[in-house]
């Protein structure tokens, strides 16, 4: 994007979100000098991310009141991803039926994205029900969509859900080696190494030849479950088979050694992968950036973000987010601001994590007053807090106890809720009991009347 569209979606987004009045808010965006398009309109609402009240409120005064710009079929996935965070359901199935009105008819994606959202919130049972009623909104299930509810249940640990759905429908889908490798991934990301395998010898019993993704997800399972010398031998054994090793299988060994400490052996691969013509990726550096800042020092880590430069490789935002954080675990604050800075530089901005990062650093510190700053910062940057930056500041509010402290945790609190997050039960009762204990009871009074309208939520956005 052109510095100048940076500085249109800047300024429209400060717009949105600085707007107090719906009816001139209208009149400011639905004007002839504005050219909407959807590039423009994603964009906004991915700026608008965490803030899913005015993400909706934008979307919908382009809806009803634009009278040339439609929606894209991408807008509406980005509305129903934010309604659905926000475990609006009304307003999700509002937007699909309204996107049908238009023939912009649902995809898997669309599908996904809300599959995605139920099982985030809790509900596997109502993801699997969305899948099986795709063709109720002129959207046919396939193999491909199949094996993205696959997916979407075992990234979220749902793995025996996932298995057994897998069981019932795999014959109807003609499940394929992507089916196979998303079940044995999942058996992996809960420490099932034993039951990842079996899901492989059964999809070579079915007819099925594992590839290099099946080989390289039970490297990174032996790994990730600390089976150090199981994952060593495996890797060994591609070796010996001589399969097509790449840059994903050396780094999870990398990684992987790495995290156990074994910092030189970790070293000795990756000036293996060097010689063997294998190029590293950046997310090879990035493992290998992290394995230096946690087990040896982020003196050496830094050595190689430094030579990662050099040879020519531009660093993203994991890179940086990895530095600064091994900068502020040895109490560098000053330095790792530096590369925040650094990340501006590279228009790789501090992200929302960067803020975070620095911000529970400063907090562990003591030192509040400069993570409320970065909050401020943040806000300036078009940089939106999540509910761990809230999290992480009203956390650290109890720390002192001061009077003046628990006021700033209930402003922070209000604040949160307008943004569409929903604090714990927990998070209201400690600020209740803090704004009383200092003497707050009118502020108190206000913090008590948001829990009950709270408690009413999911709040229903008028589509």
């Amino acid at each position: 994007m052109s510095t100048a569209a940076t500085a249109t979606t800047s300024a429209l987004t400060n717009l949105i979100l600085k707007s107090t009045n719906r009816q001139s808010l209208i009149k400011s965006l639905i004007c002839p000098t504005i050219h909407w398009t959807p590039l423009l309109v994603n964009t906004i609402l991915k700026h608008l991310w965490n803030h899913g009240p005015k993400a909706l409120q934008f979307f919908d005064i382009l809806l009803q009141n634009h009278p040339t710009y439609v929606h894209s079929a991408s807008s509406f996935d980005h509305a129903i991803d934010v309604a659905a965070r926000l475990r609006d359901y009304a307003t999700v199935f509002t937007l699909l039926h309204r996107m049908r009105s238009l023939r912009l008819h649902p995809t898997p994606k669309t599908f996904a994205i809300i599959a995605e959202r139920y099982v985030a919130a809790g509900k596997p049972d109502k993801a699997l029900k969305i899948f099986l009623s795709m063709h109720q909104h002129g959207c046919f299930q396939d193999l491909r969509s199949f094996n993205t509810i696959l997916d979407v249940l075992c990234k979220a640990k749902r793995v025996e859900k996932a298995w057994n759905f897998f069981k019932i429908l795999r014959g109807r889908f003609q499940a394929d080696v992507v089916s196979y490798n998303t079940i044995a991934n999942g058996w992996c990301l809960i420490k099932r190494t034993n039951k990842a395998l079996d899901t492989l010898k059964e999809m070579v019993e079915k007819g099925l030849s594992p590839n290099l993704t099946s080989y390289n997800i039970m490297l990174k399972g032996y790994f990730r479950a600390g089976q150090i010398e199981e994952g060593w031998k495996f890797f060994l054994e591609m070796k010996k088979r001589r399969c097509e090793i790449d840059v994903v299988t050396y780094t999870t060994v990398v990684h992987g050694l790495g995290v156990v400490g074994e910092v030189k052996r970790a070293r000795k691969v990756f000036n293996e992968m060097v010689d063997k013509g294998v190029l590293p990726s950046v997310a090879t550096y990035n493992a290998l950036i992290q394995v230096l800042c946690k087990k040896d020092s982020v003196e050496n880590a830094v050595s190689v973000f430094e030579e990662m430069l050099r040879k020519g490789y531009v660093p993203n935002s994991i890179t940086f987010n990895v530095v600064i954080r091994g900068l502020c675990h040895k109490e560098q604050m000053e330095k790792a601001m530096e590369y925040m800075d650094m990340m501006r530089d590279n228009d790789c901005g501090p992200n929302v994590q960067t803020y975070n990062i620095v911000i529970r650093y400063f907090c562990d510190a003591g030192e509040i007053g400069k993570g409320l700053e970065l909050l401020e910062k943040m806000s300036s940057e078009n940089c939106l807090p999540n509910l761990d930056t809230y999290n992480i500041l009203i956390s650290s509010m109890f720390v002192r106890k001061k009077s003046d402290d628990m006021v700033v945790a209930g402003k922070l609190l209000i604040e949160m809720v307008d943004r569409g997050f929903m604090p714990r039960r927990l998070t209201f009762n400690r600020i209740l009991d803090g704004l009383l204990l200092t003497g707050n009871q009118g502020f108190a009074k206000e913090i008590l009347r948001l829990q009950t309208k709270c408690s009413r939520l999911p709040r229903q956005f008028k589509l």
